[in-house]
């Protein structure tokens, strides 16, 4: 049976505000003042401490509380200013109808993660959802995807597949050994997929179901 692993944000959900918003709480903290949201859009997708000190250019240690704070406005408010893409739903529905295994990897904290899909209702599709964990561990792609197989006693091989908008699913995906699949409707955009070298890239979430469908027949 094949095997979809699925990235998070900027993948099944546009997380846009919530994650700017939670940001910009926490860049204020540190006498950063960002009043455009859309230039902390770079924030969305990979792991949030090292986009404090690459993005931020903030100090290990004050990335470090810059996560702290990031969390007291995301906790509870940023984690819902966030939006399913539309056709997800669907696309879900028909590969699970197919057969196909479904789960989350996401560089979020698992905690986070599993509300966001209750709270959107599509928690239902995913047999897992393996995220980060908010000690700071299991934070990289690759790290996250080969806890996810080895929960599903699944062997990493190319049969298997890695959905995601950034380069960080198509990198993390490469490491581990599976088919990379990019999603242009997200945040990294065809170009930054393209240079990660993903396998296939996928314009629109109509085209997703046969995209993989078509995997899975070859």
């Amino acid at each position: 049976m094949a095997v979809a692993l699925f990235d998070l944000d900027g993948t099944l959900t546009d997380p846009k505000e919530g994650i700017t918003r939670s940001v910009q709480y926490a860049l204020s903290a540190h006498g950063i003042d960002v009043d455009d949201l859309d230039t902390l859009v770079p924030y969305i997708g990979p792991p949030l401490r090292q986009s404090f000190m690459t993005l931020g250019r903030l100090s290990e240690a004050d990335a470090t509380r810059a996560v702290a704070r990031y969390r007291e406005y995301f906790s509870d408010t940023g984690i819902f200013q966030n939006r399913v893409y539309p056709g997800i739903p669907v696309c879900l529905q028909t590969l699970t109808a197919s057969g196909w295994r479904l789960a989350v990897a996401t560089s979020k904290p698992t905690v986070f993660a599993e509300r966001i899909l209750e709270h959107f209702s599509l928690r239902q599709f995913f047999e897992l959802v393996a995220g980060s964990e908010l000690d700071g561990s299991r934070v990289h792609k690759h790290e996250v995807i080969a806890y996810a197989l080895d929960a599903m006693s699944v062997a990493p091989d190319r049969a298997s597949v890695m959905i995601g908008d950034r380069e960080h699913d198509v990198i993390g995906a490469k490491q581990v050994g599976l088919t990379a699949i990019g999603v242009a409707w997200g945040y990294g955009g065809r170009s930054e997929l393209a240079r990660a070298g993903a396998d296939r890239i996928v314009e629109d979430v109509a085209g997703l179901a046969p995209e993989l469908e078509s995997l899975g027949n070859s």
